[in-house]
């Protein structure tokens, strides 16, 4: 295997699935990550082979710090091919007011989606350190910029997200790393299949909800060699939704 490699998580639907499409359409090798959902990481990497690319699909746990280890650790051990592109998309959220809020609501969502790119992160950067290469895309949220009503646990996540995304810029920008962050808005997937759309449009300046090829084109460029001179960046594809 002589392609260049990359890792979504989380990518065997919605955002995740058209950033996967979209790196191999950039030439890339893509690790399919998926938790659980063996089906549609199937047909993911079914589609990206369909567009004459290739990859495989790499199960595991992203908050599970030794399951990342374990599966993902292994994989860079034995096939020694650096990843050079990795995008963070895996997340979960449940919402609720915070008064009735529970302990394992604030707990599970911060791990999801927090704990899990430091797990992720520290392990593939290492070999972009080695390599004097790499982009690191941390897939955020609009959450994370304004908060929103009944999800003070996801913003909070996703705020600390947009945070670590800037430290870590600071941290490995010298040698050819970038890292950005890419926050979609209200993006039509399954975490926005049960809103009301036409109301919800109303408050969205282009009038429309997003769809999740848009944000994997945002990913793409900032995956690019073309982007080398942007870091520490957040950018919004949300159709002016602030």
């Amino acid at each position: 295997m002589h392609m260049k490699c990359s890792l979504v998580t989380g990518g065997s639907r919605g955002i995740g699935r058209a950033i996967c499409i979209k790196l191999a359409e950039m030439g890339y090798y893509v690790l399919v990550n998926y938790r659980s959902n063996a089906t549609a990481a199937e047909e993911t990497l079914a589609l990206v082979r369909a567009g004459g690319g290739d990859g495989e699909l790499l199960p595991f746990d992203v908050s599970d710090k030794d399951n990342v280890q374990r599966v993902l650790g292994n994989w860079m051990e034995a096939n020694k091919i650096p990843i050079e592109v990795l995008v963070n998309n895996a997340g979960i959220k449940d919402d609720a007011l915070m008064l009735y809020m529970k302990d394992e609501q604030w707990e599970k969502v911060i791990h999801n989606n927090l704990d899990s790119f430091f797990y992720v992160t520290r392990l593939v950067l290492n070999g972009m350190l080695h390599n004097r290469y790499g982009r690191i895309i941390n897939v955020v949220s609009l959450s994370g910029q304004k908060g929103l009503a009944g999800q003070t646990n996801y913003s909070a996540a996703k705020a600390g997200l947009i945070g670590a995304t800037k430290a870590l810029a600071q941290e490995v920008g010298r040698h050819g790393i970038t890292v950005n962050a890419v926050a979609p808005g209200l993006i039509r997937t399954d975490m926005t299949e049960g809103m009301d759309e036409d109301k919800m449009k109303a408050l969205i300046p282009v009038k429309r909800f997003g769809l999740p090829g848009e944000v994997a084109h945002a990913v793409g460029f900032l995956a690019s060699p073309d982007a080398s001179y942007i870091t520490a960046e957040v950018v919004s594809v949300n159709g002016g939704l602030y």
